[in-house]
């Protein structure tokens, strides 16, 4: 890493929104260049879309009212759609008809108990949801804002906490039975999602951050990369991994350090950064900086915005969410999005 310095980093508040519980953000291409579009959801039985304006800051523009406690939220790709995966045991599909207006266009039934989590893939095409029933459910979004089930996938022996897609189309799931598994359809379309690894623990309780890396040439073969003790002294609830290279450098040359940030119960925000030059401990990560205090209480989510701003969300307890710049000295990246998410997988 040529003209590297751990100085060079700084997160720094620049605009702090009430009422919120969750995160999930997209970007949408506006006439003014990259503008971001943001949901947040609370414990009222409410989803607060914000959309950013030409000065940068949120604005929210729509407020969409369920009848449960919403858990979690997902944007589709091409931010035309948002599942709600409820208390009640559905998911909601809000559908974008345009002039900052949202209709509600379907509701997902299956599940026997509250869905944790949902996630759209990087197509858009399909919908993962979890639940306290200990299964996953995969539906297919269909022409004419229908919705099929593809697959329930069942392998877990405790409630299903999280889903998530990464780059490759596997989907991964995180149980309160502490394991991992990735799931993977055997050939398109055929509606058979085998559990093709199980990698091995996962535990908050026992505050460290661990890190896998999956083989390029066999997607099969995922391996633990290391593990970091020692900067959490309280349970972990949230990670996110910054999508972009902190500046484009030509394919031939060193790239830059990947980063991802994390966040529990210390009310911190923890961001570390790819260690390259120097192992600590032999460990190929290292905290860059901590953000001590960034909220009253508990942080339940962390998610950076993808763009060229490097904008961090965190949500709170308190009843907030605050948006972060990552600030460095480094001009911001452009073309040169990043297949983190293909590369390395982090698990608390």
């Amino acid at each position: 890493m040529k003209n590297f310095s751990y100085d060079d980093f700084e997160l720094k508040e620049i605009q702090k929104l009430g009422k919120v519980l969750g995160i999930a953000w997209k970007v949408d291409t506006g006439v003014s260049g990259f503008l971001a579009v943001m949901a947040s959801w609370s414990d009222d039985k409410t989803i607060r879309i914000w959309e950013e304006n030409l000065s940068g800051f949120f604005v929210c523009k729509a407020v969409l009212e369920e009848s449960s406690t919403v858990r979690s939220c997902s944007w589709s790709r091409e931010l035309n759609l948002l599942a709600a995966g409820c208390s009640d045991a559905t998911t909601a599909i809000w559908k974008n008809v345009g002039d900052h207006a949202y209709e509600r266009i379907y509701t997902l039934k299956g599940h026997e108990n509250e869905v944790r989590s949902v996630s759209w893939d990087m197509r858009g095409l399909l919908l993962a949801t979890c639940g306290g029933d200990k299964s996953i459910w995969i539906w297919e979004a269909l022409p004419g804002d229908e919705f099929d089930c593809a697959s329930v996938l069942q392998g877990h022996t405790a409630d299903v906490k999280i889903v998530q897609w990464n780059a490759v189309n596997e989907l991964l799931s995180v149980s309160s039975d502490n394991n991992i598994k990735v799931w993977k359809e055997t050939s398109y379309d055929s509606g058979d999602w085998p559990c093709i690894k199980t990698l091995g623990e996962s535990d908050s309780d026992d505050l460290t951050v661990k890190i896998w890396d999956c083989d390029h040439d066999s997607i099969e073969l995922w391996s633990q990369v290391c593990t970091l003790p020692g900067h959490h002294d309280t349970k972990i609830f949230a990670f996110d991994w910054l999508r972009e290279s902190l500046r484009w450098v030509p394919e031939e040359e060193e790239q830059d350090p990947k980063i991802f940030a994390s966040a529990g119960a210390d009310d911190a925000i923890h961001i570390f950064i790819e260690n390259k030059d120097n192992e600590v401990d032999g460990l190929p990560f290292k905290q860059l900086l901590k953000k001590e205090k960034a909220h009253e209480t508990n942080i339940n989510s962390v998610k950076w915005h993808s763009g060229d701003k490097r904008r961090l969300a965190s949500a709170s307890d308190d009843g907030t969410v605050k948006i972060w710049e990552f600030v460095c000295l480094w001009p911001a990246s452009h073309n040169a999005i990043d297949d983190t998410s293909k590369k390395y997988m982090l698990l608390y």
